[in-house]
């Protein structure tokens, strides 16, 4: 095993025995803090935090030995699960402990098994949004299955395409090995060469797998929590709580469907047979309705089909950068120019919202883990264009791509 393999192993290690003590310490200080006013039964909670800190001790942290021994483990991950469920439902703070199941689901669970934890642990995450003990009430049942689903869902999805990510890992592994051993006699250069082309196509393709889900999944997925809070909001009115109720399941069969577009790398279903103006035409009217902000497309020069990653590229733009003003701006108004030109194609996005420091947005964008503007930029680069963002507090937002008008057909 190479030295860099080890140390990868180490810090997996680390973290799969250090996290879940850091996890169930911050959940159990935002579960006491006063300010949040909740009615926390502290002994209870106290208690089963203490017998769930003694229970990974015993496994994980006494035993390390154990973690190769697949029966204990499964015991290990049931009794967990238990204890996380008991957590969140006397506080659901708790659900930031209960990430930990994602993590051990991967690691102590096998085959199918995984999936089945990765599913308990969705649903327990689910109940923290209906107010922890709330969901095994009467009148609580219905949200948290609605929540519960579209968690287990998508999170089924984004363990498929991380345990897909690491078979691929594996196959390429045993593949550059393979070619190593049959160039033993010039094992000096062909091997750095080979190390450096694995690692610029697995770095490309996470970097592709990493975008698509921040551009489909990541913001369906706010879209679908948006709904159903409206809806939670609204269950006086039982007419429009169901409208945003739907709305939800319909994003969700959205994301499923990028999902597998994603897994095989097939362009976005927007794209597939219509225009790039109509396909970002449809993304405005369903934004505008989804959000209640008036937005409108105009279309400027011969718009005539483009490359497919030109196309993909300025699609994803107009989504993220209609996410970020659903996010951040408070606009009421947005504005959107695709512009076809003789040797670019741009796409300007303007809103009369709130603004912002760029420069001091994009520090705070990194220190939270956000992928948008990042993600973006990255898109846009890859074709040899550029993204121009301008902002200032109280001024709006203008966020400007242009990519080389590369026509359909054309090989890059």
């Amino acid at each position: 095993m190479s030295s860099q393999a080890e140390r990868w192993e180490r810090r997996e290690t680390a973290f799969f025995e250090a996290a879940p003590y850091l996890l169930l310490a911050v959940s159990t200080v935002m579960s006491l803090l006063p300010v949040w006013d909740l009615d926390v039964r502290v002994p209870a909670v106290l208690g089963l935090t203490l017998a769930t800190a003694a229970w990974i001790a015993w496994f994980v942290t006494l035993h390390p030995g154990w973690r190769r021994r697949r029966p204990l483990m499964a015991l290990y991950y049931t009794g967990l699960t238990a204890l996380a469920a008991g957590l969140v439902l006397l506080a659901p703070w708790y659900g930031i402990f209960a990430f930990t199941g994602y993590v051990h689901a991967a690691v102590c669970l096998t085959g199918r098994w995984r999936y089945a934890g990765v599913a308990a642990t969705s649903a327990i995450t689910a109940v923290t949004y209906v107010g922890g003990i709330e969901a095994i009430r009467p009148d609580g049942w219905g949200q948290w299955a609605v929540v519960a689903v579209v968690a287990i869902v998508l999170s089924s999805i984004f363990f498929h395409l991380a345990d897909a990510s690491d078979r691929n890992g594996d196959e390429l592994r045993r593949a550059n090995a393979e070619l190593e051993a049959a160039l033993a006699e010039n094992a000096g250069l062909h091997a750095q060469l080979l190390v450096q082309a694995r690692e610029a196509g697995v770095h490309d393709e996470r970097q592709r797998m990493a975008r698509e889900i921040h551009d489909t999944l990541a913001q369906g997925l706010a879209g679908i929590v948006t709904q159903l809070q409206a809806a939670e909001q609204t269950l006086a009115d039982p007419a429009t709580a169901r409208r945003h109720v739907t709305t939800a399941m319909e994003l969700a069969r959205e994301s499923l469907t990028e999902a597998r577009r994603t897994v095989h790398a097939v362009q976005p279903e927007l794209l597939a047979g219509a225009r790039l103006p109509d396909a970002i035409g449809d993304v405005v009217r369903r934004w505008s309705e989804v959000n209640g902000i008036d937005a409108v497309l105009t279309t400027t020069g011969d718009a005539r089909p483009m490359h497919a990653e030109v196309e993909v590229t300025l699609l994803r733009a107009a989504q993220e950068a209609l996410a970020n003003v659903a996010k951040h701006a408070r606009a009421g108004r947005v504005g959107l120019t695709l512009s076809y030109m003789e040797d670019l194609v741009t796409l300007d996005v303007r809103d009369d919202g709130v603004g912002f420091e760029p420069g001091a947005a994009r520090t705070g964008d990194a220190a939270g883990g956000g992928f948008g503007l990042a993600g973006m930029r990255q898109r846009v680069q890859r074709l040899a264009g550029r993204l121009d963002v301008e902002s200032e507090p109280g001024g709006g937002t203008a966020v400007s791509a242009s990519v080389p008008a590369i026509p359909a057909g054309a090989a890059r």
